[in-house]
């Protein structure tokens, strides 16, 4: 039987630090971030790519406050299905074509999908997901004055934070487990899914959040059979002590081992501790192995060469 692989790509997969998001810039860091995959279809292996949706629904956000009077608003799911239909069609494409360089005949498919959240959960109310583009101090004070949650990401300034409930289930596995099992290569979860909440009778509702995309990327890889998760972001290794003079690349971490640096603080919110927290929860549900490292080290990662190596035990 193939492998299947997830691989998770964050939204700096196509965004950088220091770039304006252009689509020019998005589709040469789409052709960069997904080079390193290639190989592992062409291995045979059965591939489903999720991403995250961070830098793109900020700027959505920003248009829709730009255009307020002038168009109508948009609620935030929509904002998050807007940017998975965006993100899908990019990667799509660049996978397309990077395949056929490659001479492999492999269909490339993007599944629009929603993500099933508590209404009632907590965090709906603790704006904590940072999107959207990094602002000056003085922005900031600017937009709090606005009714926006800001949050300090240092050293690159401040960054509007939103709701960011739990995942409970993705609506679309079963269709997405069938793409997968008849070969096609599939992207989806885009931004987490687009959060919904569901009534006693099944029917579903928009619900103005951002779902962490690497929880709701190990809860469809349990669902489906993953075997293993590749979490590609902007480092490439999980690190203790992070930016200070004790700073320590964490190599190879058992789910305990995980848990104990959680609870000491070592990851931070809203970038390595949900990586760390998605590891958890995946591997103590069969997962085999999780792995986090760089998107350009996605080959190296794969085989073994680097990264940050996650195990039940």
């Amino acid at each position: 039987m193939p492998e299947r692989i997830l691989v998770a790509l964050g939204g700096n997969a196509l965004v950088r630090a220091g770039q304006r998001g252009t689509i020019e810039e998005q589709r040469a860091n789409s052709d960069r971030a997904l080079a390193g995959i290639v190989p592992m279809i062409q291995r045979g292996c059965q591939v489903v790519i999720t991403h995250g949706n961070g830098p793109q629904v900020g700027h959505i956000l920003i248009r829709v406050e730009a255009a307020r009077h002038q168009a109508y608003d948009l609620p935030l799911d929509v904002c998050v299905a807007q940017s998975q239909g965006e993100i899908g069609y990019l990667l799509q494409q660049s996978l397309e074509n990077l395949l056929r360089q490659s001479r492999i005949d492999r269909t490339v498919a993007v599944v629009l999908c929603r993500t099933v959240v508590d209404q009632h959960d907590s965090k709906l109310a603790k704006p904590s997901k940072p999107v959207g583009p990094y602002y000056s101090e003085e922005e900031a004070l600017v937009l709090q004055a606005r009714g926006w949650s800001l949050v300090k990401e240092a050293p690159h300034g401040f960054r509007r934070v939103v709701p960011s409930p739990e995942p409970i289930r993705i609506v679309e596995t079963e269709v997405i487990q069938r793409l997968v099992d008849e070969g096609v290569i599939v992207i989806t979860v885009g931004g987490g899914g687009i959060p919904v909440s569901a009534e006693a009778d099944g029917t579903l509702h928009g619900i103005e959040a951002v779902v962490d995309k690497d929880l709701a990327s190990s809860q469809l890889a349990v669902a489906i059979g993953v075997e293993r998760i590749l979490d590609l972001t902007s480092v490439e290794h999980a690190k203790l002590h992070f930016n200070s003079p004790s700073e320590k690349n964490l190599q190879t971490v058992t789910v305990g081992g995980a848990k104990k640096y959680l609870a000491e603080g070592h990851f931070a919110p809203g970038s390595m501790q949900p990586k760390m927290e998605a590891g958890i929860y995946y591997l103590e549900r069969g997962g085999r192995e999780f792995i986090i490292t760089h998107t350009e080290k996605a080959l190296d990662g794969f085989e073994g060469r680097t990264g940050t190596h996650m195990f039940l035990n």
